[in-house]
Parts: C-alpha cells; sequence; structure tokens
C-alpha cells in the first residue's frame, strides 16, 4: 500500500516540548543547552538526561542556532535516532474502524505540523502524504508539532491514487473536502472506517485524487473569507468526526 519504510530527516530536533517528548520515546545520542540559559522546563529536560544517562552539552547561542538552521530552537537541541515512516497497511490493521487524514500535497512545514498535533489530539489512527511535491518530515516539522510528531504514525505513499483505491477495496470510505463541493462536511457519517482529503496550498484537491473520492464536502463559509487555512480545515473536520464516533 506504501512504499518501505523511509528514515526521516530529523536528527536535529528542537525545541522545549519537542526536545522533552523525544527524550521519552526514541534514542538520543545527546542535547545541546545554551549557556546561561534559565528556564524550570529546559532544567527538566536537562534533570531526565542526567537520570537517563544521555549526554548534556552547553554552548553559545550561536552554536545551536547552526544546529537548528533557526534561532527559535528555546535554547535547546537534541540530536537523535531518525524517526521512521509507518507502512500505511500496518496503520490500517490496527483498527477495524480506521479514521485517517490524507494530505494531498501540503507544502508549509508549519501546516503539516499543526495538522499532525490535531491529528494526535482528536485521536485519529494516522496520517497519508505523498513522497513528492509535499512536505516531509523536518524539523522544522517536529517543531510545528510541539512533540505530537512522537505520538503519530504517519505513511508516505508514492501513489496517493492508488493508495486511496486500496483503502477502499478495504471497505474505507473516502471522503474529499474542497469549497466547491455541494455537500456540507456536516452531512457525512464519519463513524465507520474512513480517511479524510485535503488538498494542499493553492491547488487544492488534485483532478485525481479528486475522482478517487466517494463523496465530496465543503466546510461552509458565513463571511467573506474565500477559504480556510487546510490546518484548520482539518481540525473542524476531524473533530466534527471525533464527535460521531464519540456518541457512537
Amino acid at each position: 500500500m506504501s512504499d518501505p519504510r523511509h528514515e526521516l530527516p530529523v536528527n536535529a530536533l528542537y525545541g522545549i516540548n519537542t526536545v522533552s517528548e523525544a527524550l521519552h520515546a526514541r534514542p538520543v545520542d545527546y542535547v545541546l543547552v545554551a549557556q546561561g540559559s534559565s528556564n524550570p522546563r529546559l532544567q527538566e529536560i536537562i534533570d531526565t538526561c542526567r537520570a537517563t544517562g544521555i549526554a548534556v552539552r552547553f554552548a553559545p547561542r550561536p552554536a545551536l542556532d547552526r544546529a537548528a538552521g533557526t534561532p527559535h530552537h528555546q535554547n535547546v537541541v537534541a540530536f537523535c535516532t531518525p524517526k521512521a515512516y509507518d507502512d500505511l497497511e500496518a496503520i490500517v490493521a490496527t483498527t477495524d474502524r480506521p479514521l485517517l487524514v490524507v494530505l494531498d500535497g501540503v507544502e508549509d512545514p508549519a501546516n503539516l505540523g499543526a495538522i499532525v498535533r490535531t491529528v494526535v489530539a482528536a485521536g485519529s489512527h494516522g496520517v497519508v502524504i505523498p513522497a513528492r511535491r509535499a512536505a516531509g518530515l523536518s524539523p522544522a516539522v517536529a517543531r510545528s508539532a510541539a512533540g505530537a510528531l512522537e505520538y503519530a504514525r504517519i505513511a508516505r505513499v508514492t501513489n496517493l491514487v492508488q493508495a486511496l483505491t486500496e483503502l477502499k477495496e478495504r471497505g474505507v470510505w473516502v471522503y474529499g473536502f474542497e469549497a466547491q463541493a455541494s455537500k456540507s462536511y456536516l452531512e457525512l457519517d464519519y463513524t465507520g472506517a474512513c480517511a479524510l482529503v485535503f488538498g494542499g496550498e493553492g491547488h487544492g484537491v488534485r483532478r485525481l485524487v479528486r475522482e478517487t473520492c466517494d463523496q465530496l464536502a465543503r466546510i461552509p463559509l458565513h463571511g467573506p473569507v474565500q477559504s480556510l487555512n487546510v490546518s484548520v480545515a482539518t481540525a473542524v473536520v476531524l473533530y466534527e468526526a471525533a464527535r460521531q464516533r464519540h456518541l457512537r
């Protein structure tokens, strides 16, 4: 259903939440802390490292800027074993009613990270992203997800249409979301196995992907704006799905 497992380019994770969660979820080689920084949560990270035998190194802030590739690292960078993408078949096999979020070419790492965090918070079983022309799981995504990446299951597939077709063959309903659809997202039934498809910034859901969907729906907009950010749209629909499932 998906391509073989890939290592993620997130060897250098940064940000307090991101590093704190990574310490409990994957092997960490060492943690770099900015000299002279003082923060109770940063001290918790240092204490956790010392209690678990992870080396802590102190360095001038410019060294952390270079290691993280950004000055927005909150004075801590962790060098970790890369996390791997999950296999889509394995994700689907974990439950008889999978709830998946499928992203058709989301390119902004901040959007992908925000979606990953919402997926974990709402109890979705996984995220599916294409291997090309889309954001991968970079350090910027990990930072935007603020620790949630450690709990998310994310599959990367070479052919999104084929992956959706195989999901349908396994009894998963595929719902696509776009502004031009006639049906409201509130009219859909999310209580069974379903995959929620959202388009990338600018182009939306591509034609072949749209034609593969079982149903199309929109989020009604009542003000002058014409569209929602993809991470916001995902959150709106995903929490309606969670609401219906919890009622059931």
